[in-house]
């Protein structure tokens, strides 16, 4: 097979979440741990660090792994969902995992891994493990794909653990409750092992707590004792801080002012631990070029000036209030907004943030949890939210900038899919 045809097996003879949702979760650890000894345990073969949450584990695990490949080390990056192509999902130092060695590694290993039905996610997951292992990488980001607990990155046995933060998402397998989410999360907090916790609210905290007392791990509340003392949002945030000077942040998004202040305790911890040597500059280099050193796409990205073309992978509740305020900051003559959402969020809770004012373009993307467009646009006028459909991506992008005059502002989102569809039809619609 070819690399697309591998993909194609992948994609057809797994469950795939990216495509199906609940459908394909796995719960337990059982197929984790038998992939893994099938595979000769390679996760045992470099450190790692564990970054889960809800909003932000993404722009965090990026972030981290800018500034520790900066520092000089060999960093395997494994994050989730990719946006264009499979190949995002497994980098080291932000070149993305080689076509042959994906073709290789199932060609070898297919008939011992299909007796097992794993899922796509636990599949990719025992593929980037034994890569970078293959690979002999220094250290490892590992990026949660589902709540925490029961996600079967869980195999690790980090030197880090951070939690970013908690919000509503995936009630239907996590449980129906700020708590039992944070239940979950908390699942990757590990024995003896720094945690490290981003944003919490009373209810969390005690989660939080409770389960490191349990394991004796030693836990850090970020915002208890922030490194960022103060903060400005130009073209890029600059971050006063009181241990590592002024930093310039190349992710502009509201969001990334908690996602810095969290990553700046993570490397605190790191340096602490005295097991990786990070200098000032390399954390400096880290933020500034988070994108260029790591590949990362799709969170508050410009893609055009004028109109203004604005993507994000927000797609829950907190994740739409951080945009929300951000686009009633931005000065332009109309707002024009994308949306497309998938089937199992809460479509309600996030159109109800949505403003009214803007003119909308309700799409779907292309995967088959897609919320219909025509319903989406239905729910969307129980919102007094006004605008056409359209069927895909591609089309309610070229009609909005059609309809745009050069100082009008257009965000694009609801979805990770929405932006992967729109990046991977930026040729054409000519979006530099």
């Amino acid at each position: 097979m070819n690399y697309q045809e591998t993909l194609n097996f992948l994609f057809e003879s797994t469950p795939m979440f990216q495509q199906i949702g609940k459908d394909a979760y796995k719960p337990g650890l059982y197929n984790s741990h038998a992939l893994d000894e099938m595979l000769g345990f390679p996760h045992r073969e470099f450190p790692t660090i564990h970054v889960g949450g809800t909003n932000g584990k993404g722009s965090c695990s990026h972030t981290i792994a800018a500034i520790l490949q900066a520092s000089g080390y060999n960093v395997g990056l494994y994050t989730s969902p990719h946006l264009i192509d499979f190949s995002e999902r497994i980098r080291i130092n932000g070149k993305p995992i080689e076509q042959d060695y994906v073709v290789n590694f199932v060609e070898e290993y297919r008939d011992r891994f299909l007796p097992l039905h794993p899922s796509f996610f636990e599949l990719t997951t025992a593929m980037a493990f034994r890569y970078f292992a293959d690979k002999k990488v220094d250290v490892a980001i590992i990026e949660v794909g589902l709540g925490g607990r029961l996600d079967c990155t869980n195999i690790i046995h980090p030197e880090l653990c951070v939690i970013t933060n908690i919000s509503p998402d995936h009630t239907q397998l996590l449980g129906d409750s700020i708590e039992k989410i944070a239940s979950e999360k908390a699942g990757i907090i590990k024995a003896n092992t720094p945690i490290v916790i981003g944003e919490y609210s009373n209810t969390t905290r005690k989660v939080f707590n409770d389960k490191a007392q349990e394991v004796s791990a030693p836990i850090v509340f970020a915002t208890d004792s922030s490194i960022v003392i103060d903060s400005f949002l130009g073209e890029q945030w600059i971050y006063q801080t009181d241990r590592f000077g002024e930093i310039k942040g190349q992710l502009s998004g509201f969001c990334q002012e908690k996602n810095a202040n969290t990553v700046l305790h993570a490397i605190n911890q790191l340096k602490e631990q005295g097991r990786f040597q990070i200098p000032l500059e390399a954390i400096k280099k880290g933020f500034a070029e988070v994108c260029q050193l790591t590949g990362l796409n799709g969170r508050w990205q410009q893609l055009k000036a004028s109109p203004k073309v604005i993507c994000d992978t927000g797609h829950n509740i907190g994740g739409i209030e951080y945009i929300v305020r951000q686009l009633a900051g931005e000065k332009y003559n109309r707002l024009h907004i994308v949306i497309g959402m998938v089937d199992d969020k809460d479509i309600n809770g996030v159109l109800s943030l949505l403003p009214t004012t803007a003119t909308y373009y309700f799409t779907k993307a292309s995967v088959k949890r897609a919320l219909d467009e025509h319903k989406l646009k239905e729910i969307a006028l129980q919102h007094q939210l006004l605008g056409d459909t359209y069927p895909t991506v591609e089309e309610a992008v070229n009609a909005a900038i059609q309809k745009s005059l050069p100082e009008d502002f257009i965000f694009v989102g609801g979805s990770t899919f929405i932006v992967a569809d729109l990046l991977s039809s930026r040729d054409a619609l000519n979006l530099n």
